[in-house]
């Protein structure tokens, strides 16, 4: 048996100049959040997270529950944990057996200041704040409800050793914006549905970029972290590009290259076989109709349209999965398919999802 991730969400500092959705810290309260596995296993220990805090984290209780399983968490045999600055800690394991597609939920409570919390901004799912310990409670009510997740960076599930998961590494259209909160309908929640053994963890960040940080550290900068130290892993997924192309617009930074997207994308593919790893890459998706100001340009679509170019052709990836003819309109390529479109021109819907998801080849992805 291997202790592998049976959940994973990607999480960034709340100190960075763009937000897309605001930070927030906590006093006497309790957080409970609801995991959706990826994976499962016989038993399972959280990582608990204060990668980008700026004092020592307090967390007084916590308790994890699947239905009416309810078991608390301990660390080192002891409840309360204490985690400094720029840390994260693994719990104790626990007896509570979970199953891929379970929504565990995680309880965690707070009693000093916590300053502002290292979070997950865009993960389409509801945590729930209420004043108070309230971690054994089955029920919150009156509870606040706030789209992130906080203070959690994945779950390690216990399964055979011959258990294969891949890692779906990139930005939104794997983090899920766009899609229904709480319906578990993200791209790779889609393509866990298609396996019949084996799953893809989720470490998409909204707005993240391959070559330069904020929002979240670049893609070449948390690979090791975020794909490599997962053991069990297999494959990696790649979909990134939209943000290094959108975000210069609305900073008045430079524009970067079809070149410079290339020698990211070669440094990756690289990594990722030295590790033995396949690796497959989709092609960026359009977004020609993004309505935040400055994030559609004709340069940054010229250079979109060079660069899936060179993805569909340059024969250095295992498989390239094409995202882009899958959600495009026809008529208009640069745009999302208006049946696929979650409404601002940048993200995909539901049904995009599902049709992102059905673009990668399962025998490309053979767990």
């Amino acid at each position: 048996m291997i202790w592998t991730a049976g959940f994973r969400t990607a999480v960034i500092s709340p100190y960075e100049q763009l937000k897309l959705s605001e930070p927030r810290g906590f006093a006497d309260q309790t957080v409970r959040q609801v995991l959706h596995m990826a994976g499962g296993g016989e038993r399972l220990r959280v990582r608990l997270t204060n990668r980008y805090g700026r004092t020592p984290l307090t967390i007084a209780a916590a308790t994890v529950a699947v239905e009416d399983d309810r078991a608390a968490l301990t660390f080192d045999g002891t409840e309360k944990i204490v985690i400094p600055p720029g840390a994260e800690v693994v719990g104790d394991p626990v007896d509570l057996p979970v199953a891929p597609g379970t929504d565990l939920s995680l309880s965690l409570y707070l009693p000093e200041q916590t300053g502002l919390a290292t979070y997950s901004h865009m993960p389409m799912e509801v945590a729930r704040i209420v004043g108070g310990n309230h971690v054994t409670s089955a029920e919150l009510p009156g509870a606040e409800r706030v789209e992130a997740r906080f203070y959690v960076s994945g779950v390690d599930v216990l399964a055979p050793d011959d258990t294969a998961i891949a890692v779906a590494f990139g930005d939104s259209w794997f983090e899920g914006v766009g899609s229904t909160t709480s319906a578990n309908n993200r791209s790779v929640d889609f393509l866990n549905r298609r396996l019949g053994r084996g799953w893809v963890v989720n470490q998409g960040i909204a707005g993240n970029r391959l070559l330069r940080d904020e929002i979240g550290e670049h893609g070449l900068a948390r690979f090791d972290r975020d794909v490599l130290a997962i053991p069990g892993r297999t494959h990696v997924l790649l979909h990134f590009g939209i943000n290094d192309l959108g975000l210069p617009g609305m900073s008045g930074e430079a524009l970067p290259s079809a070149d410079d997207l290339v020698k990211g994308f070669e440094t990756l593919a690289g990594r990722a076989h030295q590790a033995g790893l396949k690796i497959l890459v989709a092609t960026m998706g359009p977004f020609a109709g993004a309505v935040y100001a400055g994030i559609s340009t004709p340069e940054g679509l010229a250079v979109r349209r060079e660069v899936n170019d060179w993805i569909r052709t340059s024969g250095i990836f295992d498989a390239v999965f094409d995202v882009a003819r899958a959600v495009e309109n026809p008529e208009a390529p640069d745009y999302i398919h208006p049946a696929l479109d979650s409404g601002d021109g940048m993200h995909l819907n539901d049904n995009g999802a599902q049709a992102m998801a059905e673009a990668v080849d399962l025998e490309t992805l053979a767990l």
